[in-house]
């Protein structure tokens, strides 16, 4: 038998890209090796995500790729606290046991410090296994820098970086000014041309000092057998100044010199790529403000003390105390206390959320005025945040399929250029023109033509869009889940907890004998093994009224119609009306009395009888009332043009009360699970676009046949990882939001593609027919790619329309 692929995921930081034809050519390497199922590089974030098998290729090898096809991936170093090291052989032993993790460069292991170093390219050691690492060897290990620190740390290295980069830029225009000040000053009648030499002593450094970039990275680009946007800007600079040290060296004092072209251009494509860098940098805001959320320290009981520890270090099962005001460090269940919680910043809910004993709390939620004692559950890497951070960043490492056609463009972009410009200097000499104009008509070309524009239309503006759905409570797993979101034209909507609370209440028990004490004990007991929304309501009224529970025996769930199970001597059937007349039991007059209490919006459960005595024992009324935010949802949706449609398994008539309550267009009610996605796969025969909304295991199948399927998140996990969009709280408004949202993340994209088409269609001919000089050709590049993240920045003014 043909063993599986063992599939894993690794992202990488990647340095070296400058526009859309480097990520374009990184993609294409990486796919191409062997191994490699799937790779996504996104120039905007600088980064590259790669699903590869691991039997046949290692973090290493991909690192390799990346390094060949010139670009290369930073290291970084793990700190960690190490515990139980005894003397020189043990941290010895330890060293070595480091250096032997696939991907490391240096491990260093201090004994009189109890630290570690590991180094190695960033991406590649994660931080739990380095841990796992050291206590397969005997010891323990604990993270000595805390994320919250890492991620200052990254922040301040970005900032360093952006400090040089504004350095250089300074010092390029000072050097510049004095070339372009003739050239400013002629309009105004006034010439004063520095003199060859000094023109050629100021170009110098800018061109090959402080540009020296652009031959870095045309360099590696022309290595790696492609071009790029350094190309470009390198082939057209030179050309200026290599003319002009020609004419001022050898040439005499006749010719015209371009030492202020070179120059300027240099500069400005430095100006925008320094403002480019600033809007990238505010794009990726999302993940940082995520990340700014995690508290650094727990305070956790370990062996009777209570002690500050990192946050990453609590394990499952200990004991975390949270005093009033503080962050909540890790996912749990409180033991102890009750307070009101704020869970804004992670589900966008506005009003603080009353917790107590048993109830869930999640990490970065803030605690209110009581003193908690928390059970860890999920910490680290499967934390609720971890996981939020984890789905932003693949939705913006993702690549629409409108990226697709972006892609083919930039890949041929670099040569047609350079075959445009060559074509324009033979025409300019062939129809007669001096060299001179010719020449400079060929620099202009390759000075105007820069990919960067179209490389960053699509990805800054998932960036800015996820972002802003994350912050409003809507997780979208992927690119290709936003744009079939933008384009839905019908949404269906689970009833029982998404339009519904999901917290159904017993109003009333009917006893076919009379007796409904004995019909309820009946029921609960049998419900014992269920965890059904109606369950649990008739459990806890059977509680509230103090009913001893039998046991049960041979429980069996019946998806969409009820359960069975033997309590003692009797087999029960409890469930829908459907179930009672598939297995032959008359409901009688007990069913006319029910169909009354149905058509007034009531779920009916109903209880019969097979043996030893078959027959209808009763039913039990229970009501789960609307949300109030439902009637909202559904008109935010109805102004969207948007087709409503409610699906569920409970009965037409509760069904049909509830949608007329909220307003919903069409009713498909008493379907079972697999039907449900039957009847979404007949909505999009219809030519449909199908979003589906649910929060159950039964909703999966329905999610998974949809267009596009969102999750409550308040639902169960098999939902959620079914789903394209996540929904972190139970409001149904959320999913006009997903879809507003996704809406304004498409119209910013075609914006942007378009602005960047138009801007190369339109100036490459202005540029080809002498019309544009090569400073005015360098600014309005520079511009492009400024105006086109500046333009998808404006999606954070995005607001919920009421």
């Amino acid at each position: 038998m043909q063993q599986q692929p063992f599939v894993q995921s690794l992202s990488l930081p990647v340095e070296g890209m400058t526009c859309a034809a480097c990520s374009t050519r990184l993609e294409r390497v990486l796919g191409k090796q062997v191994g490699v199922t799937a790779a996504r590089v996104n120039l905007a974030a600088n980064s590259a995500s790669v699903d590869f098998d691991a039997a046949q290729l290692s973090p290493l090898d991909i690192t390799a790729a990346i390094s060949r096809a010139g670009f290369s991936v930073p290291s970084e170093t793990l700190e960690l606290l190490i515990g139980g090291m005894t003397c020189a052989a043990c941290s010895s032993r330890l060293e070595k046991v480091l250096s032997r993790l696939p991907g490391v460069e240096r491990a260093a292991v201090n004994l009189a410090t109890e630290k570690a170093s590991v180094t190695a390219p960033a991406g590649v050691v994660s931080l739990a296994a380095a841990i796992a690492a050291v206590e397969k060897a005997g010891f323990t290990a604990t993270p000595a820098v805390t994320a919250a620190q890492q991620q200052a740390q990254l922040q301040e290295k970005s900032a360093q970086q952006s400090r040089k980069e504004l350095q250089q830029l300074v010092l390029a225009m000072l050097l510049s000014l004095p070339l372009a000040l003739p050239m400013l000053l002629m309009p105004f009648g006034i010439h004063a041309e520095l003199p060859a030499l000094w023109q050629l002593t100021l170009a110098t450094p800018v061109q090959f000092w402080l540009g020296w970039r652009f031959y870095e990275g045309a360099f590696k680009s022309l290595r790696g057998g492609a071009g790029n946007m350094d190309v470009l800007v390198a082939m057209g600079t030179s050309a200026a100044w290599g003319l002009s040290a020609w004419v001022t060296l050898f040439g005499g004092a006749g010719g015209h010199l371009y030492f202020e072209a070179a120059a300027m251009v240099i500069t400005l494509v430095l100006l925008g790529k320094w403002l480019e860098g600033r809007a990238k940098r505010s794009a990726a805001s999302a993940i940082r403000a995520l990340m700014d959320l995690q508290p650094e320290l727990a305070r956790v009981e370990r062996d009777g003390v209570v002690m500050e520890v990192p946050a990453e270090s609590v394990i499952g099962g200990e004991v975390v105390q949270i005093r009033p005001g503080e962050r909540v460090p890790v996912d749990g269940v409180i033991l102890e206390g009750a307070s009101q919680l704020d869970e804004s910043l992670i589900t966008g809910e506005s009003l603080p959320v009353d917790k107590g004993v048993g109830e869930r709390v999640t990490g970065a939620s803030v605690n209110g005025s009581g003193l908690l004692r928390v059970e860890a559950t999920t910490v680290g890497t499967e934390s609720t945040l971890a996981r939020i951070i984890r789905l932003v960043e693949n939705a913006q490492a993702s690549k629409a399929p409108v990226q697709k056609l972006v892609d083919q463009i930039s890949a041929v972009f670099v040569p047609v250029v350079a075959t445009i410009a060559l074509v324009t200097f033979l025409g300019w000499w062939l129809i007669g023109s001096n060299l001179e104009v010719a020449f400079i008509a060929a620099v202009s070309v390759l000075v105007i033509a820069c990919p960067c524009a179209l490389g960053l239309a699509t990805p800054t503006a998932l960036m800015v869009g996820t972002g802003v759905a994350a912050r409003n409570g809507v997780l979208i797993k992927d690119a290709e889940a936003l744009e079939r979101a933008h384009h839905s034209s019908a949404v269906v909507l689970d009833k029982t907890g998404t339009l519904t609370l999901g917290k159904p209440t017993v109003e009333s028990v009917v006893a076919a004998d009379g007796d409904t004490a004995g019909l309820l004990r009946l029921t609960a007991s049998a419900q014992q093994g269920s965890e059904h929304p109606l369950a649990h309501a008739i459990l806890s009224r059977a509680e509230t009224d103090r009913l001893e529970l039998l046991p049960v025996a041979d429980f069996n769930t019946l998806p969409g119609r009820g359960l069975s199970a033997r309590l003692g001597e009797r087999k029960l059937l409890v469930g829908n009306s459907r179930l009672m007349h598939e297995q032959g039991i008359k409901l009688d007059a007990l069913g006319v009395e029910g169909e009354q209490l149905e058509s007034r919006g009531r779920t009916l459960m109903w209880v019969a009888e097979t043996a030893p005595t078959p027959g209808v024992l009763g039913y039990i009324a229970v009501s789960d009332p609307v949300k109030p935010e439902a009637v909202a949802a559904v008109a935010a949706l109805k102004r969207q043009g948007i087709l409503t449609v409610m699906l569920t398994g409970d009965n037409r008539h509760a069904s049909r009360a509830v949608a007329e309550a909220v307003g919903i267009d069409r009713v498909v009610a008493e379907v079972l699970p697999e039907e449900k996605a039957a009847e979404v796969a007949r909505l999009r025969e219809q030519g449909r676009m199908v979003a589906m909304v649910g929060d159950g295991i039964n909703d999966a199948p329905a999610l998974a046949a949809a267009d596009v399927g969102m999750a409550m998140g308040t639902g169960t996990d098999v939902a959620m990882h079914t789903a394209g969009i996540t929904l972190m709280r139970g409001d149904p408004l959320l999913v006009a939001d997903a879809i507003s949202i996704s809406r304004a993340t498409y119209h910013k994209i075609r914006q942007n593609l378009f602005w960047a088409l138009i801007y190369n269609l339109v100036a490459i001919p202005l540029a080809a027919s002498g019309l544009l000089s090569p400073v005015v050709a360098g600014a309005a590049m520079a511009m492009s790619s400024v105006s086109v993240v500046s333009n998808s920045l404006l999606l954070r003014r995005w607001r919920r329309v009421a």
